[in-house]
């Protein structure tokens, strides 16, 4: 009642929290949800670091359109040129091991930054179209890394390629996104005297810090993708059919697929065949990517255990090598046509029900 009787005094007291901080609250708290997930594992540094630019990021826009804080205007722009390097960095890490050294990789992606910094110094007016010149050229050499779809992602975990491949390529988007926006509030300065910048910042880069951020979480974890180009011109060979018989045998032998992080590095090395070899191959002869193609692996033993033993489903899922339920079940559909529980009633009607 108080508070209705005393409006003008209330709204006073009231402190004004910006949009981009709540943003960059929501970010932190995902930033601390993947480093707790990711603690018993290798973490994509780059990733993480990418999480927290974001953070940064949002903040400092909280600040400058929330609070009225222009010297964040000198900060900004620098930190801004550091995302897309580090959205590259964590892909790059997913799809090869680099043979440069560390020093000489963080050199080279700090190139945008220390441009931006320079350019903030000598030529203020250009600083918009060189983000968008770092944006844009980030964001398509990260499809250009992913041009082979799932099966680019050589380091990652089979089980995990699919949804991280989506991850980037919305990353990708992301970057293009943000490099719009920019052109769009470069013009609205230039004709319009900002009249729409506000807008604009306010939703759209706000939208495109929080995709960003989304999806450098799922890509950490490391219906399928469309095949390459060039898988789907040349016809099966020779030396495709000795590829494919390699590695049957070494997952029929072996039981490979059981491994949970199993990737296509790690395959090859098995079979000592390179790894663009045996992607090529499973392509061409089997129309599929390798992540389907030892998942399929995975799904023939889950329906055999299902059948002739009474696991549970959980037991029976971590058995042939998958992790998380909804991996399980999606392949499973994409295998089967039913849920496990489904086939298990189906194929195994002499067993007593059996809980998952």
């Amino acid at each position: 009642m108080m508070a209705i009787c005393s409006p003008l005094r209330s709204y006073q007291a009231m402190l004004f929290i910006p949009l981009p901080f709540v943003v960059a609250l929501l970010l932190l708290v995902l930033f601390v949800t993947v480093l707790r997930r990711d603690e018993e594992a290798q973490p994509n540094r780059p990733f993480l670091a990418l999480i927290l630019f974001a953070v940064l990021q949002s903040i400092l826009a909280g600040l400058r359109w929330g609070y009225g804080v222009q010297a964040v205007g000198v900060i900004a722009p620098v930190t801004a040129a550091m995302v897309p390097p580090l959205a590259y960095a964590g892909v790059s890490r997913l799809v090869r091991t680099s043979r440069r050294p560390l020093a000489a990789r963080i050199a080279l992606h700090a190139v945008p930054a220390a441009v931006i910094l320079l350019l903030m110094v000598s030529r203020r007016d250009v600083i918009d179209i060189a983000l968008v010149l770092v944006f844009v050229g980030y964001a398509l050499a990260i499809l250009l890394l992913m041009r082979p779809g799932a099966d680019a992602l050589r380091l990652a975990p089979f089980e995990g390629a699919v949804p991280a491949y989506r991850a980037i390529i919305f990353a990708a988007v992301a970057l293009c996104l943000s490099a719009s926006v920019d052109i769009f509030v470069f013009l609205d300065f230039t004709w319009a005297h900002g009249e729409h910048a506000l807008t604009l910042i306010s939703v759209s880069n706000l939208a495109v810090l929080v995709i960003l951020g989304i999806a450098a979480a799922a890509a950490s974890r490391s219906q399928a993708p469309a095949e390459t180009v060039e898988a789907a011109l040349k016809p099966e060979t020779t030396e495709d059919k000795e590829t494919i018989a390699t590695v049957d045998a070494l997952m029929e032998a072996k039981r490979l697929y059981r491994d949970a992080n199993l990737n296509l590095d790690r395959l090859a090395r098995k079979a000592g065949i390179p790894a663009r070899q045996i992607s090529a191959a499973i392509n061409r002869a089997m129309d599929k990517n390798v992540s389907q193609y030892v998942n399929d692996y995975r799904i023939g033993e889950a329906c055999r255990l299902l059948t002739a033993t009474q696991k549970s489903v959980t037991e029976v899922m971590f058995e042939v090598g998958f992790q998380t339920k909804s991996n399980f079940n999606r392949e499973f559909r994409r295998v089967t046509d039913m849920t496990p529980l489904a086939w298990r009633q189906k194929k195994g009607a002499g067993f007593p029900p059996v809980s998952s």
